[in-house]
C-alpha cells in the first residue's frame, strides 16, 4: 500500500483504510508551547494508535524538550505500536498539520520509508464527515520494525559549528521574525536571543494555508525565494517540532537531502554554550 505524495488527502486516506488492513494510524498530537489541547474535546480517527512524542519517544536523559530517543528504544516502541517493516504508516495530529511532521522525521531518520502525512489531520478529516472516535485501538500482536538510524538526515550542536559557514549547507530557521531577530523573547528560560549565523528565517505558519500546507508550488516558491545555492538543507526551530514542518515542506518540493537539527534553540541558544549568534 501506497500514495502518490507524501502528504496526502482526508480522501485518499479513507479511499485505502476501506481497501487495505495494513495501515497503521498514529496520532501524533503534543500541546503547542503555551497552547494546550488536553481541554479540546478528544476525538481521533478509529483504529488509530498513540505516538508519545513527549513521553516514550523522548530521551529521558536529556536536558532538552524531545529530544530523538536512541534506535533501540525507538524500534522497541514501534514494535509496541504494532508496526511492521512493510507497514504503511499514516501519521496526523489533533491541530491540523503541528507535530505530526516531527514523527515523520522521527521514522525517516530511523531509516523507515512508508510514512505519510494527513493533510489537515483531524480538523480535515472531520471537515469532510468521516468518522472519529473518542478511544485508540490496541495492536492484536508486535510489529517486526527494525531501526536503522540516517546519520545523513540528523543534526547536533557539533555538526552546525561545522557547517554553518559552509554555502553548501543552507541553515533554515522556524521561529518568527521577532525570535530570529532577538527582539521578542524566548518563551523557554535561560536561552539568548538572535539566530544560527548565516541562517534563513523562514516561519513555519507561512508554509499554511489555515490547517493545510499550501499548493505544491507555493512551498515551491517559498524556498526558492532563498536562491540557495547548496545542495543540503538543515532545518532548526525552537525544539525540533516546527523544524520538521518545514523538512517536511521541503521534501515535498523535491529534495533529498534534509536534516533536522534536533536541539534546535533550546540548545543553541543555551547562555551558558555562548555559542556563535546573530542578530
Amino acid at each position: 500500500m501506497s500514495f502518490k505524495s507524501a502528504l496526502i488527502s482526508p480522501s485518499e486516506l479513507q479511499e485505502s483504510l476501506e481497501q487495505s488492513t495494513d495501515i497503521i494510524l498514529l496520532d501524533c498530537t503534543i500541546d503547542k508551547v503555551g497552547q494546550s489541547i488536553k481541554d479540546a474535546k478528544f476525538e481521533v480517527i478509529p483504529n488509530s494508535q498513540f505516538f508519545d512524542i513527549e513521553g516514550k519517544l523522548s530521551d529521558p536523559g536529556s536536558k532538552l524538550p524531545h529530544t530523538l530517543v536512541a534506535a533501540a528504544i525507538f524500534e522497541q516502541e514501534m514494535q509496541n505500536l504494532g508496526v511492521n517493516h512493510n507497514s504503511t504508516v499514516v501519521l496526523y495530529d489533533r491541530w491540523g498539520v503541528y507535530s505530526s511532521p516531527r514523527a515523520w522525521w522521527m521514522f525517516k531518520v530511523m531509516g523507515f520509508e512508508q510514512v505519510f502525512i494527513l493533510n489537515g489531520g483531524v480538523p480535515a478529516w472531520k471537515k469532510s464527515k468521516f468518522p472519529l472516535v473518542d478511544h485508540y485501538t490496541t495492536p492484536l500482536k508486535p510489529g517486526n520494525f527494525k531501526a536503522h538510524f540516517q546519520e545523513n538526515r540528523y543534526a547536533d550542536k557539533e555538526y552546525i559549528l561545522t557547517h554553518y559557514r559552509n554555502p553548501e549547507v543552507n541553515i533554515f530557521d522556524a521561529r518568527s521574525k521577532g525570535r530570529f531577530i532577538g527582539l521578542v523573547p524566548e518563551p523557554r528560560k535561560g536561552l539568548n536571543g538572535g539566530h544560527i549565523p548565516h541562517s534563513k528565517n523562514l516561519p513555519f505558519e507561512e508554509l499554511f494555508d489555515g490547517i493545510v500546507y499550501k499548493p505544491l508550488d507555493e512551498l515551491k516558491q517559498q524556498f526558492d525565494h532563498f536562491n540557495s545555492t547548496g545542495a543540503e538543507y538543515v532545518f532548526s526551530c525552537g525544539s525540533g517540532i516546527t523544524a520538521s514542518i518545514l523538512a517536511f515542506a521541503c521534501h515535498l518540493t523535491g529534495h533529498e537531502n534534509i536534516r533536522v537539527y534536533d536541539g534546535s534553540w533550546s540548545e543553541w541558544g543555551r547562555e551558558e554554550l555562548n555559542l556563535p549568534i546573530e542578530k
